[in-house]
């Protein structure tokens, strides 16, 4: 499939898979599982139901949902990097026939249209050059009445926290990050995707014009990331 993310971001994630679930965990002090579980909470999935996780990575938002459905749901997981996927696959073994992982790129996306009750995806848009063909995308994938989750990392808007987070994020988070994952650009790559993705009042907006209602947004953890979600 035709790569539609930021070019290098493939290579990168493969580079840093190993360490991926590990840096994850620690350099937020374990909010992100937190985040994950809001998310799924948020994407609204009806028992037995059909779930699309974009940029599905390591496996940890499928996984979130067979624990939270208790195993009735079916998920596929798609992602571009292989390095990702290989070691999500070894996660997923426990639940193979409900979980199953493919390489999608998220603009051409191999799903007929209606076919997921719920479209998740986490701090993977940002990486996606074309965000209002991807959302296009999710929402054809959807059924009637089915939701789209997309959660991603923000800036605080309180100033002593952004200035706070901004000396963690721009100096300290990119050298522990090269440090663990021998990859320099990795976590310098990352606070600058954050800084320059839009505000959630204009990513909001962004998913409406692509055709969501309901549109809303919720900011956590002191604003560092922000849940959205839409109706189709």
């Amino acid at each position: 499939m035709k790569n539609n993310e930021l070019p290098f971001v493939k290579d990168m994630f493969d580079t840093i898979a190993p360490k991926y679930d590990f840096l994850n965990r620690s350099l937020s002090m374990r909010r992100d599982v937190y985040w994950r579980r809001k998310m799924v909470e948020a994407a609204n999935i009806p028992d037995n139901g059909n779930v699309l996780d974009v940029a599905c990575g390591t496996c940890d938002v499928p996984l979130e949902v067979m624990k939270q459905k208790e195993g009735l749901a079916t998920v596929i997981g798609a992602d571009f990097s292989p390095g990702m996927l290989i070691l999500g696959k070894e996660k997923i073994q426990k639940f193979k026939e409900k979980i199953s992982i493919l390489a999608g790129d998220a603009l051409s996306l191999p799903f007929k249209d209606k076919t997921f009750n719920s479209v998740t995806i986490a701090f993977g848009i940002r990486n996606i050059m074309d965000k209002e063909k991807a959302i296009l995308s999710f929402h054809s994938c959807l059924k009637e009445d089915g939701t789209l989750a997309v959660l991603e990392f923000s800036t605080p808007s309180n100033r002593l926290l952004n200035y706070l987070y901004m000396l963690y994020f721009k100096k300290i988070l990119p050298k522990i990050g090269a440090i663990i994952s021998k990859d320099k650009h990795a976590y310098t790559y990352l606070p600058d995707s954050v800084i320059n993705f839009p505000s959630a009042e204009d990513f909001a907006k962004v998913i409406e014009n692509c055709g969501f209602k309901d549109v809303k947004f919720k900011k956590m953890t002191f604003g560092i990331v922000t849940l959205f979600t839409g109706k189709k």
